[in-house]
């Protein structure tokens, strides 16, 4: 091996397979919530016509728009399941990332829609039958709490399966808002009620819809994973008395839960280069719960330059 005593190293039971399962459990779940979405998208555009209510009729794009993103992370979950291949060595998991990226910034768009929407009614009220509203409002908090329960049990560091949460999170405080807009006109006649509320639920979806683009955009960066200091994880290494000095560290995020990392490293002296690869694979695991490890073990005397990326 020109230029190196050893070459590269895995976590011990990573099999160079670069693969994940994609879970069955949470393509189902995100299947029911599917159905259930689309289906109450058409009761409520129904209910919306018949009571003459523009809130639950805007409330059913929200719903239709839903279901969309519930169907875009459908398909990355059939997408992510196919094998890797010569040329897509890691599979096609990176597309739950890109579902679920797609799926925060179509909630950030909704807000804004919402907004917007919310302003045009208060410079122009409309009529709306209380009655009717509540009840398709109520049948819609019943379809909300029963998909939330659905995906709130699926596998956790799901981000695709996340995102679908929120989305589900945000028809459920929709629901409610509805719910409380229709029973304050029922008392008062005051119609306001209705996009004021409709403005506090896009505020308590917003943070959370940044939060999901914020990381699906890390992950895509390949940044340190949250809670690794690269920089002292080098520094640990060349602490190991097997270890002269380390350097070239680089981790980031594969999938969800997959963090992948490559470094290079110098033998101690009187110490095995062969030996390095598993116990800095296994060291990494141990310490920072890194899946995939990629060591390369340079010779005594090696001098790095300084990393430009």
């Amino acid at each position: 091996m020109a230029g190196n005593e050893a070459a590269t190293g895995h976590g011990n039971d990573d099999g160079h397979d670069h693969g994940q399962t994609v879970t069955a459990d949470n393509e189902r779940r995100i299947r029911f919530v599917f159905i259930f979405t689309a289906g109450y998208a058409a009761v409520q555009a129904v209910g919306g016509w018949f009571s003459g209510s523009l809130a639950l009729i805007a409330d059913s794009g929200h719903m239709v728009s839903d279901a969309a993103a519930l169907l875009l992370a459908l398909i990355a979950y059939r997408v992510a399941r196919r094998p890797v291949d010569s040329t897509r060595t890691y599979g096609f998991h990176r597309v739950r990332v890109l579902a679920a990226l797609a799926n925060g910034a179509s909630l950030l768009l909704l807000v804004a829609w919402i907004t917007w929407e919310a302003i045009n009614r208060i410079n122009d009220p409309h009529e709306v039958l209380a009655g009717p509203m509540l009840v398709v409002a109520v049948i819609g908090l019943i379809v909300n709490l029963a998909g939330a329960w659905i995906l709130s049990h699926g596998t956790k560091g799901d981000s695709n399966l996340k995102g679908a949460f929120l989305h589900v999170i945000g028809d459920l405080l929709g629901s409610v808002g509805a719910i409380a807009a229709a029973i304050g006109i029922m008392l008062t006649g005051w119609t306001l009620l209705d996009p004021i509320l409709s403005v506090l639920v896009a505020i308590l979806v917003v943070r959370s819809a940044w939060t999901l683009v914020k990381e699906s955009i890390r992950v895509l960066l390949q940044a340190v994973p949250r809670g690794l200091d690269a920089r002292r994880a080098e520094a640990e290494m060349a602490e190991l008395p097997e270890i002269d000095k380390a350097g070239h560290f680089h981790a980031w995020t594969l999938t969800d839960e997959t963090v992948v990392a490559t470094v290079h490293v110098v033998p101690a002296d009187g110490i095995d280069p062969l030996t390095l690869p598993t116990l800095v694979s296994g060291w990494l695991k141990s310490r920072y719960d890194i899946d995939h490890v990629t060591v390369q073990v340079d010779p005594r005397g090696t001098v790095w330059e300084a990393d430009t990326i």
